[in-house]
């Protein structure tokens, strides 16, 4: 390994809820020599670490500003209500906005849900008085028996808690991961490999595999018999029986000159 290659790594960013486990155990066995740097990011700076420069990529929730950046949407994550343990909605298998009618919603400031998606300026139920700075806080007012919140399930998942119960709900907007990037006039190589760990390529379908392919083909049909080339010219392989071309049938015999027909 060189120096040169040594130094090299690649920063993922990613938000909360994304879990890239998976895609980091295939970058070590792709490019065991290349660290992989984890940023842990909010919801709402993930997308300025890629535009800086700080992360080569990140795995973020959509939308964003497709200005001068790729987005490859990856997956979309159900919608659940997270609500205290003994809640009545603790006994239904699936919610709907109505009945939601009647509790206090939390609405934090970092709430990764795009209810534009939707037309709705934010979730359904009751507002509560002060929005929560983050949805961590959120989580802490909803244990304490404040109102209920609306997340992705993974962010559910991610701030599980033994007295908080989490149910599905539809007709809510859903959230969609994305693994995002800047755009240049060439992608780099560490970047076209990551892109190839995400999308599942093995190591012998990556990009630079299929450029080598068309000129092995270029090679082949340039000699299609598989013989010598000299001086610029291709000589013939020999036909089966061991004789060369020109050499059968109606060619010279030996001694140069040929006998005479009978009349």
């Amino acid at each position: 390994m060189t120096e040169s290659e040594a130094a090299r790594t690649f920063a993922l960013a990613y938000v909360p809820g994304v879990t890239p486990d998976k895609w980091v155990r295939r970058w070590n066995e792709r490019e065991p020599h290349v660290p992989l740097d984890l940023v842990n990011s909010a919801n709402d700076e993930a997308e300025g670490l890629v535009r800086d420069g700080t992360a080569d990529a990140a795995l973020l929730r959509l939308p964003i500003d497709r200005t001068g950046v790729h987005a490859i949407p990856l997956y979309t994550e159900k919608t659940v209500v997270v609500a205290p343990k003994e809640h009545l909605i603790a006994a239904a298998d699936e919610l709907t906005p109505a009945d939601l009618d009647e509790e206090i919603v939390q609405h934090p400031l970092d709430d990764p849900l795009d209810w534009g998606a939707v037309d709705r300026e934010g979730p359904p139920g009751l507002p509560a008085i002060e929005r929560p700075a983050t949805t961590g806080d959120a989580i802490q007012l909803v244990a304490a028996g404040v109102g209920v919140l609306i997340v992705p399930q993974s962010v559910a998942r991610l701030h599980h808690r033994k007295d908080l119960i989490h149910r599905p709900i539809e007709e809510l907007p859903e959230s969609e991961v994305a693994l995002a990037w800047l755009v240049r006039d060439e992608t780099p190589e560490l970047m076209e490999q990551f892109i190839g760990v995400v999308r599942g390529r093995t190591p012998n379908s990556t990009r630079g595999k299929q450029r080598e392919q068309p000129a092995k083909k270029q090679r082949k049909q340039a000699n299609p018999q598989g013989g010598r080339s000299q001086g610029g010219k291709t000589q013939g392989a020999k036909k089966p029986g061991g004789k060369a071309p020109g050499g059968g049938r109606g060619g010279p015999r030996p001694g140069g000159r040929r006998s005479p027909r009978r009349r």
